[in-house]
């Protein structure tokens, strides 16, 4: 945000002769070399990997009737994960015990 020099109110920009200018609304001021602030941001971002479940404590999970959409089966072992950030519903992941497919439900 800039500022007039004269007046001191806030500058606004618009396209003069195909170049962005600031100017002053109650003024009139212009600025001469304005070159706009350009912000860039590299994000690597890995793909989410599979849904993987400590093999051992497969059989300590509690179990509910879904049907699996891979093999029609009724019955599926859950738990539950905070997998985005703390203000919203966590996720809820299934595994069938049948084919082993996992997949997951947004609350």
């Amino acid at each position: 945000m800039d500022f007039c020099e004269k007046c001191g109110s806030i500058l606004v920009s618009k396209e003069e002769k195909n170049k962005i200018i600031l100017y002053c609304k109650k003024c009139g001021f212009k600025t001469k070399d304005y070159k706009p602030l350009e912000i860039s941001e590299n994000v690597e971002k890995k793909p989410l990997d599979d849904v993987v479940v400590i093999e051992e404590n497969e059989e300590s999970l509690p179990k509910t009737k879904v049907v699996c959409p891979k093999c029609g089966n009724m019955e599926a072992a859950w738990w539950l994960q905070q997998t985005r950030s703390i203000d919203e519903a966590p996720t809820l992941f299934l595994r069938c015990l049948k084919c082993r497919h996992s997949w997951r439900e947004y609350g």
